[in-house]
């Protein structure tokens, strides 16, 4: 129940620990960043750590002097783009029999129904679109692995949203990051990150199985 709670803090608070942990420890900041990105994008089990808004503080914390934006950024896209490849390679792995696995501790079989659907729907795009949503951006690589997509497609995909994810909340908190009022409202918009895309999930997942039921009636 600690280390949740002291996950939660973090994920609240993201702002407040790293500006204290590059006053410490400086540059490994850096290593820090890369740990957390490759993490929830590399690790098929980790789909809850604090991506948007980590993106929106590095590139605030940017704007305020603390760290280089430039280095920072370019970090990150390689953390998003190694950890996609990462996981990629564990879906292709284990093929198939994933259809099989039930829910469990590590593994989130509705988040995998979900982030597969969207995969059959739009194809290549899943890997660009998911990653602006905490569990797809976990599961999209990890499905495209399953599906048996080339790698030299699925690294162009990868790359390309990788590109786009950190650079546009990366450079929003850059421009945005330090005006008084979003600072005074910093831990708002995070709540935000963590909560509108599990609703909007919530809805699509509540559509998918109405139609689901209509054309089973039908």
């Amino acid at each position: 129940m600690e280390v949740l709670s002291s996950l939660i803090d973090f994920i609240v608070h993201v702002d407040l620990h790293l500006a204290e942990f590059v006053r410490a420890y400086g540059a490994w900041v850096y290593v820090l960043l890369f740990a957390i990105v490759f993490t929830e994008t590399g690790v098929v089990v980790m789909p809850f750590l604090p991506g948007d808004s980590l993106l929106f503080v590095v590139g605030a914390l940017a704007g305020a002097g603390l760290i280089d934006l430039p280095l920072a950024l370019g970090v990150l896209m390689a953390a998003a783009a190694i950890g996609d490849q990462c996981n990629y390679s564990i879906g292709r792995y284990f093929g198939p029999r994933v259809f099989g696995w039930q829910n469990s501790r590590w593994f989130n079989r509705e988040a995998f129904g979900r982030a597969h659907a969207f995969y059959e729907r739009w194809g290549g795009f899943t890997l660009i679109m998911g990653r602006f949503f905490p569990f797809a951006r976990t599961f999209a690589p990890f499905v495209a692995g399953v599906a048996a997509m080339t790698r030299h497609r699925f690294t162009a995909f990868s790359v390309i949203g990788a590109i786009a994810w950190v650079g546009s909340l990366g450079l929003a908190g850059f421009w945005f990051g330090n005006l008084p009022f979003v600072k005074t409202h910093l831990d708002k918009f995070i709540w935000a990150t963590l909560i509108l895309p599990g609703l909007f999930a919530i809805v699509g997942s509540l559509r998918s199985s109405r139609r689901a039921q209509r054309s089973s009636s039908e």
